[in-house]
């Protein structure tokens, strides 16, 4: 079970590695709209919205590598104190339970409209923005789907975790 978890987490460990790029060139970005803006006194609406793309691509794009390197929120009150099959237990209803639904739920409701910004080629947020909705509203499967496979990576190491003998933890 785990070779097939260690597999699934090749997936958001290859787009972690690739998307933490896009925090230094959305830093880079917003410094060159500032340095235009207040030197230059001149504007770029595209730019400005590249700005939100690369923010949009690096959360929505990062969230299953920062579920694979446990870096989400969790309210760890009780959590803490439990042993590893607890935890394992815990985790094992948290993904059940509240990621694979919520995930399956976002990506059935958003489809549609992905699949229509997609047939049209949807174009600017803004007039004189970048014209490509559509790859902006793609981030929502992509981050449904990257999620789903990390959640099933944990999902099996939770599993084995649960049910290794009592000595083991």
């Amino acid at each position: 079970m785990t070779a097939a978890a260690d597999a699934l987490d090749r997936v958001n460990r290859l787009i972690g590695s690739g998307v933490r790029w896009f925090a230094l060139a959305m830093v880079l970005l917003q410094f060159v709209i500032v340095l235009l803006r207040y030197v230059f006194g001149i504007s770029f609406i595209f730019l400005n919205e590249g700005v939100l793309y690369l923010h949009s691509a690096l959360f929505m794009l990062g969230a299953g590598y920062t579920l694979l390197v446990d870096g989400h929120v969790r309210v760890d009150i009780f959590y803490a104190r439990l042993s590893r099959r607890g935890k394992a237990a815990i985790d094992l209803l948290g993904h059940v339970a509240f990621l694979f639904p919520a995930m399956l739920v976002i990506l059935w409701f958003t489809w549609p409209s992905v699949t229509k910004a997609w047939d049209i080629l949807e174009g600017p947020i803004s007039v004189g923005g970048i014209p490509a909705s559509f790859l902006l509203k793609s981030l929502i499967p992509a981050f449904c789907v990257l999620l789903l496979v990390q959640g099933l990576a944990c999902l099996l190491r939770d599993i084995a975790r649960a049910a290794a003998p009592k000595g083991s933890e």
